[in-house]
C-alpha cells in the first residue's frame, strides 16, 4: 500500500520513481488517499509518503534508490 494526497510533490515524486522501476513490474500498488479517511490522515498525514509492505511502514520520501533498497530488504537476501 501506498499512502498519499493530492497535491503532494512527495508523492508525485515517489510514485513517479515506483512507475520507473522495471524491476517491479508484476508487482500490485494500492494507492491510498488519506484525504478520504480522517482516521488515516491522522495517523499518516505528517509522514506521506508512506510504502507499507509485508505490514512494515516505510517513511519517505523516496527516490529510486530508496526503494530499491526498500524492495530488497522485503525480498529477503
Amino acid at each position: 500500500m501506498f499512502y498519499s494526497t493530492d497535491h503532494c510533490a512527495l508523492c508525485e515524486r515517489a510514485l513517479e520513481a515506483l512507475f520507473s522501476m522495471p524491476e517491479l513490474q508484476g508487482w500490485a500498488l494500492k494507492v491510498i488517499d488519506l484525504a478520504a479517511d480522517s482516521a488515516l490522515m491522522e495517523r499518516y498525514g505528517e509522514r506521506i509518503p508512506v510504502l507499507v509492505l509485508n505490514g512494515v511502514e516505510y517513511d519517505g520520501p523516496f527516490d529510486r534508490a530508496a526503494l530499491a533498497a526498500v524492495f530488497k530488504e522485503c525480498s529477503g537476501p
